[in-house]
Order: structure tokens, then sequence, then C-alpha cells
């Protein structure tokens, strides 16, 4: 009798902690909606500057308010599609970017770095300070962030040291260039750190990040490759060496570098070459060197 009670209570409690999850998501979806209707007001373009800063401070508050619900953590946001919600592969923290287009051509960045702690929120926003962060190459916190809206986020760990995070971003930043970045994430002392020294190669020697810039017509590769284990992208370039610094006058030359990482560090590797995974397309492909006609297979 005295086992059928305590089967009996280990099902009761399973089933008020499925149902409280329940109500819980219910909750969240009702805030996603709500931020998916100021999402679209804040980004309506006959919208003026101080209206969409109005309904972007309505939808932080709003964003707040969310995840101050329990297991906000793993609620994923997706159908949010202004706003990149990702997760560490360690699962633990996520970071929330966006951005408000300006007047001008040029971007607000905004974001929050949230903590994996299931006992209260632990927040950390992203106060974006790029128009006064005259050192790109600075070490900066979170109230001093050079806004991005990030896309993934690579641990690197090393023995007998805390780990760290690279993450990569997109950053739209005039009428003429973008730019993208390879920022290195850290915690320590219940602070957030943007930037440190891990790279190394020819003129990467102190530097706390990368930063690429080229022109806004143009589009750039910066991603992880698993197969190859890289990070890589595409080496940009001027047009005509005379334009070398004017960088709405830089793309993709057509080669691939990347960084590898070893022994916690990130190495440059020059002009590497990606070998793609086989596939049933392959017989297609006729190789110029061989000078081999594509087998078509019907």
């Amino acid at each position: 009798m005295k086992n059928i009670k305590f089967y009996l209570l280990i099902l009761a409690g399973l089933f008020f902690t499925k149902t409280q999850a329940q109500q819980n998501r219910s909750r969240l979806d009702v805030f996603q909606d709500s931020l998916i209707k100021i999402a679209q007001r804040t980004n309506t373009e006959a919208q003026s500057e101080e209206k969409k800063f109005a309904e972007n401070g309505k939808f932080v508050k709003t964003l707040v308010e969310a995840l101050k619900e329990p297991n906000s953590f793993n609620y994923p946001f997706d159908s949010l599609k202004t706003v990149v919600v990702i997760k560490s592969p360690d699962q633990v923290f996520r970071v929330i970017s966006w951005y408000v287009q300006l007047e001008n051509g040029t971007y607000r960045y905004y974001g929050a770095i949230q903590m994996n702690d299931k006992s209260t929120l632990k927040l950390f926003p992203l106060i974006d300070q790029t128009d006064n962060i005259t050192e790109a190459n600075a070490v900066t916190d979170n109230q001093k962030w050079f806004g991005a809206k990030y896309y993934e986020i690579i641990p690197v760990s090393s023995p007998g040291k805390l780990p760290y995070y690279v993450l990569l971003g997109w950053k739209g930043n005039t009428v003429e260039t973008t730019k993208k970045v390879i920022e290195i994430l850290s915690f320590g002392n219940d602070k957030v750190t943007f930037g440190m020294p891990v790279f190394d190669g020819k003129e990467l020697k102190g530097k706390n990040r990368i930063i690429f810039e080229y022109q806004k017509q143009n589009a750039m590769v910066l991603k992880t490759d698993k197969n190859a284990g890289l990070i890589v992208f595409d080496h940009l370039a001027p047009f005509d060496p005379e334009m070398a610094g004017k960088f709405q006058f830089y793309g993709s030359d057509g080669n691939t570098d990347a960084f590898k990482i070893i022994g916690g560090r990130l190495k440059f590797q020059e002009n590497v070459i990606l070998k793609n995974e086989a596939n049933s397309s392959d017989a297609l492909y006729a190789d110029p060197a061989k000078n081999v006609k594509p087998v078509r297979k019907f």
C-alpha cells in the first residue's frame, strides 16, 4: 500500500510539473505574439526614428518580462524573425541580438546575454557604444559593446583555463559598407568581457577582435566549416590597388582564409582549399584541369 501511495505521489508530481511547463510555454507564446507586433511597428520604414526608438523601448521591456518566466532559457522565440537567438553549444548561455535601422542608413544594435540559471533570471544587457568606441581593438564589457547581430558561437577551451567563446556577427554599418565581426566573449567574476588577444598570425599580434569591412552591395562568407575544423572567411581586397584602405571598394577576391583552433588559440591559415562532401551532383561537374566532359546519368 505504501508503495502504491509513493508511486501515485510521483505521478502527481510529474503531472504538476508537466502542467506547469505547458502553462509557462503558453504565457511565453503570448509574449512572443506581443513582441512580433511591436517589432513590426518598430521596423516600419515610414516610422520616424523617435517612434522607432519608442517602440523598441517597449520591445525591450516586454522581452525582459518574458525572460522572467520560469524556463524561459529554453524558449526559442523562433517566430520572432527580426531577432537572432543562439545558444552556446555547452548550454551555458545564449545571446539575443537585433538592430534598428536609422534614417541615415546606419544601425543601432540591441541585445542581451541570458545565462542558463534555473533559479533566477541572470541577464547581461548589451549596450551598443559603437559611436563612442574610438579604438576598435579595445577590450570592453556589456556596457560598452561593439554592437552586432550574432549568428554563431564557438566555445574554445584549453587545460587549466576558463573557456572563452568566439562569436561570429553581422554588422550593417553605413549606406556604403557592411562589416562582419569575429568577437571574443569571456566570463569572470560575474562580469562579461569582449575582446581577447587569442589570434596568431602575421600582423595579428595583440588583436582582440577581427573586423571585416566591405562594399555594402557585396556579400562575404564568415562561418565555421565543421568538416575542416575551421572558421573560414572570404579574403577581402580592393577592386583596384589604388583603392586600398577605402572599404567601400572592397570585396572578395575569390580566395578563402581561415582560423584553426590549436591549443586554445586561433591560428591564421592563408588560402585554404575547402573540400565539399561528395554528392550525386559531382558526376555533372567537368574539371577544367582534366578537360573531361560531365557524365549525365538519368
